[in-house]
């Protein structure tokens, strides 16, 4: 038998040979049957063009799945929001109810629900398959709402695909992405924050929260409404109009998409949707997320595969998005969610936790998401390190793109927290930094928006703390300031040009933003004042704010201008634990750092190979921050160690503390 490419890859996995040949069979089987009775994955994956609310000529169609549902009605204005016999729903095979109406009885902006009765109950529902949900300000109460324009939103952004090597990710939310209290909007976002992520360096716009949610200070993670983008923020056309005007800029635009749980509320949600509790959720306890409070899908269900894809299909193509990031993909793959349950070896992922029906659905997300756009991106907020998670399905992975390395920022902030300074070991942060699967890519970033939120710290609020109260004017000088902003540059810097193939920021973490996230909620008196971003402090010449949002962008410049990440792999050069040097090499690229807290070298020793450098990117810049230390326009010339070449060569640098280098090797003209 042909051994899987992805076990060619990585020798290790030999032994777990069968169960993978298992899940990929389990895979292909179900792919070429979704292709002999559907016309292939694409045609499977459009219930979006089904179910729910239609228009026609001739009026209106309506259709629903709910297997258990005894009676299904449409209410609205139109029936005074009762069941009304003229608007019930009719019984057709499968489960599926439909219903056909004039075009008298609804039009755009109307407002409508289900109501649906079941053995021993009913109650009203929001339609699984609804496009917009309103929630009511006074009662609270969410409602589908008729979204059908006369004029259709016109798109400019034909033949737009990504012309980056590598995703350097801006995360955003764009409820929080307005300094005045209040929720900001898809147009604002579009017209204020955009301009400012291009001039900023990134090529990715990565948004959060855009599925509808009922609460939001659940950061968007809690879905309610899996077709409808979240009404807080604006119409769907005003997101076509971000993800648009995004295309227009050269910025590829990708969405937090959430198949790993859904929010548990009944009314506005699909948990006991026509009765049962298992209809889109795997049956009894294993349908509830211990952690979360929520519902869990039933991945071996083809209803509910045909659901997700469909609902990944419809963001592609509705709304031109270029791909998404899976949340909570680790809960996915495991029956016990990555709870309480630590991976120390190849047979933690190979017992009997791992979730096949989760497995076989990634993989088919991925082969059609790709099939749809072939420069897709997809990405795996996944921690567990699962094999083959950046492996094409074909080969035996579950297709992402990139995984999320979930580690790093866990790593930063318990090395902060619970070392000093001069504890600091290079060649941990080395080996942190660079450990990866053989076979994937990974997008590496310093920090979470998780701890940008209450009850956590961003890296630059935990190492400047109180001080960034007081202290942040450059007027006002502070040692714990400039440790902080030498720091925070510096831990950037070696995030990202050890990284595998990505990088990601969550917005204003780029230039320190002060404090932290807390949305409206009783605790705070339902206050928007943290639940914003400050950009005027960074816009301020006279704070030192200035100073990191400069250095971030002339980092994200250097490196994606000379295609750093594109040089594989990193070679670690030196790692001197009692001067905590550490340097590696790119390709043509020698990267350097000084983590000293005090000491400063003149001419340190830096083993390369021979030639001539210069620097591209020096932290220790005045206008980053930084002290004006080193002369950035001197040429460095390798030099032999010793009287001969045969010990190999060095660069003498001279090495301020806590600073970081960038630099590059020089052709030398060949003589004719």
């Amino acid at each position: 038998m042909t051994m899987l490419p992805l076990i060619e890859k990585d020798d290790w996995l030999r032994p777990y040979a069968s169960a993978l040949e298992a899940t990929h069979s389990r895979y292909r089987d179900l792919l070429e049957e979704i292709c002999d009775a559907h016309g292939g994955l694409i045609h499977f994956a459009e219930n979006h063009l089904f179910f729910g609310l239609h228009s026609y000529s001739e009026g209106w169609v309506f259709r629903e799945w709910a297997p258990n549902a005894e009676k299904i009605y449409l209410v609205g204005d139109f029936s005074d929001w009762k069941p009304d016999e003229s608007f019930r729903l009719q019984r057709k095979d499968h489960g599926i109810w439909e219903i056909f109406l004039s075009k008298t009885v609804l039009k755009h902006l109307d407002f409508y629900k289900l109501y649906i009765e079941w053995p021993f109950g009913s109650g009203y529902r929001i339609p699984a398959y609804a496009r917009r949900v309103i929630q009511d300000s006074e009662t609270l109460l969410f409602s589908a709402q008729v979204w059908h324009p006369e004029k259709r939103f016109e798109w400019n952004d034909e033949g737009f695909h990504q012309s980056f090597s590598h995703p350097i990710i801006y995360e955003a939310h764009v409820g929080m992405a307005q300094e005045a209290g209040g929720v900001g909007t898809y147009r604002a976002f579009a017209e204020n924050v955009l301009p400012r992520i291009k001039k900023a360096g990134y090529n990715v716009v990565q948004l959060m929260a855009v599925q509808e949610h009922p609460y939001y200070g659940s950061f968007g993670y809690h879905v309610s409404n899996f077709f409808a983008p979240s009404s807080r923020f604006g119409t769907p056309e005003d997101l076509k109009y971000l993800i648009n005007k995004a295309h227009e800029m050269g910025l590829a635009v990708i969405m937090d998409i959430v198949h790993s749980h859904a929010v548990k509320n009944e009314e506005e949600g699909l948990s006991r949707f026509d009765g049962t509790l298992d209809q889109y959720f795997y049956p009894g306890e294993r349908g509830f997320h211990p952690a979360w409070d929520s519902r869990c899908f039933d991945y071996g269900k083809k209803e509910v595969v045909a659901f997700l894809l469909s609902n990944c299909r419809y963001w592609l193509e509705e709304f031109h998005f270029d791909g998404f990031r899976f949340d909570g993909v680790t809960s996915m793959l495991y029956t016990h969610h990555g709870l309480g349950k630590a991976i120390s070896g190849y047979d933690d992922y190979f017992d009997n936790s791992r979730d096949n029906n989760a497995l076989t659905y990634l993989m088919l997300a991925n082969h059609l998401i790709h099939k749809i756009n072939p420069n897709a991106i997809t990405i795996a907020e996944e921690v567990s390190g699962y094999p083959g998670t950046g492996v094409p399905p074909e080969e035996g992975g579950l297709g992402f793109d990139y995984r999320l390395s979930m580690g790093i920022p866990d790593f930063w902030i318990k090395l902060i927290k619970d070392m000093t300074d001069e504890e600091w070991n290079m060649g941990t942060i080395f080996h942190e930094l660079t450990i990866h699967r053989p076979e994937e890519r990974t997008i590496s970033y310093t920090e979470s928006h998780d701890q940008a939120l209450v009850g956590d710290k961003t890296i630059m609020f935990r190492l400047a703390d109180k001080e960034m109260y007081e202290f942040m004017s450059k007027e006002k000088p502070s040692l714990v300031i400039d440790r902080a902003v030498a720091l925070h540059k510096i831990i950037r810097l070696v995030t990202i040009t050890t990284a595998n193939g990505g990088y990601l920021n969550f917005m204003g973490n780029e230039f320190g933003h002060p404090e932290w996230i807390d949305f409206p909620r009783e605790g705070n008196h339902w206050s928007y004042h943290y639940a914003r971003r400050q950009w005027s402090l960074a816009d301020d010449p006279t704070l030192k704010y200035e100073w990191l949002a400069a250095f971030d962008r002339a980092m994200l410049t250097t490196v994606t201008e000379n295609d750093l990440l594109s040089f594989n792999p990193v070679y670690l050069n030196l790692a001197n634990e009692g001067d905590k040097i550490l340097a590696f090499n790119r390709g043509e690229f020698l990267i350097v750092f000084n983590f000293h807290p005090t000491r400063s070298f003149p001419d340190y020793g830096i083993p390369v190979a021979p030639g001539k450098y210069q620097i591209l990117l020096n932290s220790d810049r005045p206008e980053f921050g930084g002290f004006d230390r080193i002369d950035q326009q001197q040429l460095y010339f390798a030099r032999p160690v010793g009287k001969t070449p045969n010990n190999g060569f060095q660069l003498k640098l001279y090495l301020p503390n806590r600073t970081g280098l960038i630099l590059k090797k020089i052709p030398t003209p060949r003589l004719h």
